[in-house]
């Protein structure tokens, strides 16, 4: 061979080296192993941490309050939300594809017929009422947008992007942002991130670090795993030195624990995943029995500790005594998923997924199918929290999307943290036709359950000490009889206000409404001398003073 065969072949090896040290091959054989591993862990620490969820708030739960694992008890996961919620973005995916508009993803999560709490309910209760992603998570209209919710869902984005963190990122900004905002969605990255990487590392940090590289360094979340990072190295052989360094940071500082939403913060609870992953010392058992310990949401917690450990393991490698008593056939609750539908379905995205992200699949040479999957640097999104919110984007759902919603509002559940939007959802569905004039925000005005013994009640309270609110519909005047309207309201037994009925702008009825206490009554409009003619009647709660000037209507109807 002359050198210039040398220098050829030298050229060509190189470039064969290059392409593989940008390239990483996963058998799909392993693939699925792990990808089982990781959906079996959730479960493991699920089921495992059920009995003690949020018994334990700002305190160690102790050892002896631990529940003791048998076989059995792998089973009892097809009814947990912590596994049937992220499945419901899988079925998206699987129905409309890698691009499924999120404003479809809401559409779909709107469906849903689960229960469910926090951020999620909030998010639910906003895309049922028309407001579209990403404002359904805005902290505009979602008190609860730091919550843990995506957290706890985002295990699928990883399980279905071995080694291909863009693509974790992008499930987030179309599933995290239907219910949480800032570190809410961070939470959520940051766990798909790990999971994603937990296919080809062995090594936990750098697992964690990848999953640190899908979100924004200057984000809280991100400063919280890097102070468990650090903390670790410092306590090695000490968790719960570790644990109270983060109690002390993360639920006393005020500047990391902005919210008092009850031990529910995404930060405080991904410390407790980072507590059992790095104490775990890759045993099921410490990692579960630590995350679970550290309390709070003392199940969810170990469920992503344990699924992103159930990954870096494999199904096949996970001890005995926790698989062996699986049954297979049973659905996940809401779902159309048993598990190996479940395995079949994160298969057929992960093939999507590293098609679109550049990857291939390749025939090794036993005849095994290869993922090929490109090394790509994590880009992240710039750094938005809850309290710094960036601007609405002013989204609403369409007429027609609105009837894809099989789930209609509870009254209760329209407007959110606006009282002129409450009120008229609560008109909308007591009154149709009557629209109010803005509202106070004094005393919470909209829907009520119940008032002084009537059912079904809309409250409204004036803008302002001088400024009123109307409620005004237009109206066919019946022709026959002696027509009249009959508006039943009460006072709060604290006040009273100025009851005023106009009709085309004259002023029929103005009474002073409120007494000793507050007690219902009927009153009159008398639509006589506008029989068979088309009006406008407006109702006016006007302020007496400025105490308690609330009304409660519980009737308004033409007789």
């Amino acid at each position: 061979m002359n050198t210039r065969h040398v220098i050829v072949l030298t050229i060509v090896l190189t470039a064969v080296s290059l392409s593989f040290a940008q390239e990483r091959r996963l058998s799909v054989e392993e693939y699925r192993d792990k990808m089982k591993g990781g959906w079996i862990g959730q479960i493991i620490g699920v089921v495992w941490g059920a009995p003690t969820e949020f018994k334990f708030n700002d305190k160690v739960i102790p050892a002896e309050a631990v529940p003791k694992w048998t076989p059995d008890m792998v089973n009892n996961a097809f009814g947990q939300d912590d596994l049937y919620v992220e499945m419901t973005f899988l079925r998206s995916l699987e129905q409309y594809g890698l691009d499924v508009p999120i404003r479809q993803a809401g559409i779909d999560f709107a469906n849903s017929e689960y229960q469910l709490w926090c951020a999620n309910e909030a998010g639910r209760k906003n895309l049922r009422r028309g407001i579209a992603p990403p404002d359904s998570s805005h902290p505009r209209f979602n008190s609860r947008a730091n919550d843990i919710d995506y957290q706890i869902e985002a295990d699928f984005a990883g399980l279905i992007a071995p080694g291909m963190p863009n693509a974790v990122i992008g499930f987030g900004e179309t599933f995290g942002r239907l219910m949480n905002y800032g570190d809410g969605v961070y939470g959520g990255q940051f766990m798909g991130g790990m999971y994603a990487e937990a296919f080809f590392e062995k090594d936990l940090h750098k697992v964690i670090d990848a999953g640190l590289a899908c979100i924004p360094a200057d984000s809280q979340y991100a400063g919280m795993v890097r102070d468990m990072v650090r903390w670790h190295r410092a306590n090695p052989d000490d968790w719960q030195k570790s644990w109270e360094l983060c109690l002390q940071k993360y639920r006393k500082d005020p500047a990391y624990q902005k919210d008092s939403n009850g031990g529910i913060d995404v930060k405080i609870n991904g410390a407790m995943v980072m507590l059992g992953l790095l104490y775990g010392q890759g045993d099921m058992e410490k990692t579960v029995v630590i995350a679970m310990r550290g309390g709070y949401d003392s199940d969810c917690n170990p469920s992503s500790a344990a699924g992103v450990l159930g990954t870096l393991t494999g199904f096949s490698k996970l001890p005995q005594h926790y698989t062996k008593e699986l049954k297979l056939e049973p659905r996940f609750s809401y779902t159309a998923y048993n598990v190996p539908g479940l395995l079949d379905v994160c298969e057929k995205l992960a093939r999507q997924v590293l098609v679109r992200q550049g990857g291939r699949i390749e025939k090794g040479a036993d005849g095994k199918e290869l993922l090929v999957i490109p090394r790509v640097a994590a880009k992240p999104g710039r750094y938005t929290p809850t309290w710094q919110a960036g601007p609405i984007a002013d989204s609403r759902f369409t007429d027609e999307e609105c009837a894809r919603i099989r789930f209609k509002p509870h009254p209760a559940d329209v407007g959110g943290d606006d009282p002129t939007g409450r009120v008229q959802g609560a008109l909308d569905a007591l009154f149709p036709g009557w629209k109010t004039t803005p509202n106070g925000k004094d005393m919470q005005p909209g829907y009520r359950e119940e008032y002084l013994g009537r059912k079904h009640v809309v409250m409204t309270h004036p803008l302002d000490k001088s400024t009123g609110v109307t409620l005004a519909k237009v109206i066919e005047v019946p022709k026959a009889g002696a027509p009249k309207l009959e508006v039943t309201v009460a006072n709060h037994d604290k006040g009273d206000f100025l009851f005023i009925a106009r009709v085309d702008g004259k002023e029929i009825v103005k009474q002073k409404v409120g007494g000793a206490k507050a007690a219902w009554q009927t009153l009159a409009v008398d639509l006589a001398p506008y029989a068979g003619q088309t009006v406008t009647v407006e109702l006016v709660n006007r302020p007496d003073g400025w105490s308690c000037e609330a009304a409660y209507w519980g009737a308004i109807e033409v007789k």
